[in-house]
């Protein structure tokens, strides 16, 4: 492991994390991309579950490639004596704290925010659950997608037949990065006020924020958005359509300048801008399915390039509807040099984003996926233990 570029922003700040799966790992790569020393404690073995969900990545799982890199891999049982030994040194020197363990396993372990400010007042803890850890469900398991059913999220994704998940871990992504801010928030608040602040996120929480939207909706129209598939449940025309060579092609339309666009200049129909039936945005959403036909019709007699050449004309932002492999090769990434080659286990490469936030004079940290205990012997080393020590632990199976 090469050491952090010393100009990065968090560079000199130490993360211990005893983390798994995806939320609390998303929230350290993003602290290692600046800078951070992350140490990933992992179980004797076979470390972290999500190394295992998959082997696509040449034997790798696709999830641990994009979620770890630029860390380092410690395996420690933790529940073991010498194992805590080795924790409680680690947390002396350590700046965050971060774990995402089952409910109620951290404070067993005396790692909970009031027992870790009493042994460590200058360490950030911060814990990541599903539920937050007081109120009727602290005890209950959380996975993605059982937040996304329970926020509601499911309810409002697929088409009218059929609800959908998310097609992404988002319930996590969103856990990560609030985890992620408040890390950093607490690490700002203690270098202006030198208070520790321990931080608490939950996945339910986060992915409660990013329904508020909806939450409103329902609560003051008395139903909530219907599911209609790439359309948008308030907003139209807002979808995509297919045109006349197979491919589809999404935009919207965001204001009346836009409606008066669409009309005159691509569906030539200006006879619709004073058409009762789509006079305001809401009078649109009400005759949606009549105004779809008009907007499927005109769809059919272009093919998509020309289609989208006519809405840019118009100033109608569109959209092909993108596969992944489109996405792969999207000309804004490799014209923008987003790409990155990062090793993984193995001795193999992959190409890798860069982290969006881009920081005028900064190169972000894209460092290799460690392997399960890869760094256990150095790590040890640096505490201050011996080569016998070491094989002793091993033999043992604390590390």
């Amino acid at each position: 492991m090469s050491e952090p570029p010393e100009d990065l922003p968090l560079a000199g700040i130490t993360v211990v994390s005893i983390e798994q799966a995806a939320a609390a790992p998303f929230a350290t790569r993003q602290l290692a991309d600046l800078g951070a020393r992350v140490i990933k404690v992992e179980r004797p073995g076979g470390g972290d579950f999500a190394r295992r969900y998959d082997t696509t990545v040449h034997g790798e799982s696709s999830y641990f490639v994009w979620l770890n890199r630029s860390k380092e891999s410690l395996t420690l049982d933790v529940k073991s004596d010498r194992g805590r030994r080795v924790l409680e040194q680690l947390l002396g020197g350590a700046d965050v704290f971060v774990q995402n363990l089952a409910p109620g396993a951290a404070d067993r372990l005396g790692l909970g925010a009031k027992a870790l400010a009493e042994r460590f007042p200058s360490l950030i803890p911060c814990s990541i659950s599903g539920y937050g850890s007081s109120g009727p469900w602290a005890d209950r398991k959380a996975y993605d997608l059982l937040v996304q059913c329970q926020t509601g999220l499911v309810s409002l994704t697929g088409s009218e037949r059929e609800a959908a998940r998310v097609g992404v871990s988002v319930a996590d992504i969103a856990a990560g990065m609030y985890a992620y801010s408040g890390i950093l928030t607490a690490l700002f608040t203690r270098a202006t006020t030198g208070v520790a602040r321990a931080v608490e996120v939950s996945l339910f929480e986060a992915l409660a924020e990013w329904m508020g939207q909806p939450a409103y909706y329902t609560r003051y129209s008395g139903t909530q958005p219907p599911r209609v598939g790439t359309q948008h449940a308030t907003i139209a025309p807002y979808g995509a359509f297919t045109a006349a060579d197979g491919k589809d092609v999404l935009f919207s339309i965001q204001n009346e300048r836009e409606w008066v666009a669409l009309c005159e200049q691509f569906l030539q129909r200006p006879d619709l801008v004073e058409d009762p039936r789509f006079a305001t945005g809401s009078d649109r959403v009400a005759h949606r399915e009549e105004l779809n036909a008009i907007v499927a019709e005109r769809f059919r007699a272009s093919d998509s390039g020309e289609v989208s050449g006519l809405l840019d004309r118009a100033g109608i932002a569109n959209a092909g509807v993108n596969d992944v492999g489109d996405f792969l090769a999207h000309p804004v990434l490799s014209a923008r040099d987003r790409w990155r080659d990062v090793p993984i286990p193995g001795g193999r490469t992959v190409p890798a984003l860069l982290p969006p936030a881009d920081l005028a004079g900064t190169v972000p940290r894209m460092d290799p996926v460690p392997a399960v205990g890869e760094h256990t012997g150095s790590i040890l080393a640096e505490l201050g233990y011996g080569t016998a020590d070491i094989d002793d632990m091993r033999a043992e199976h604390v590390i």
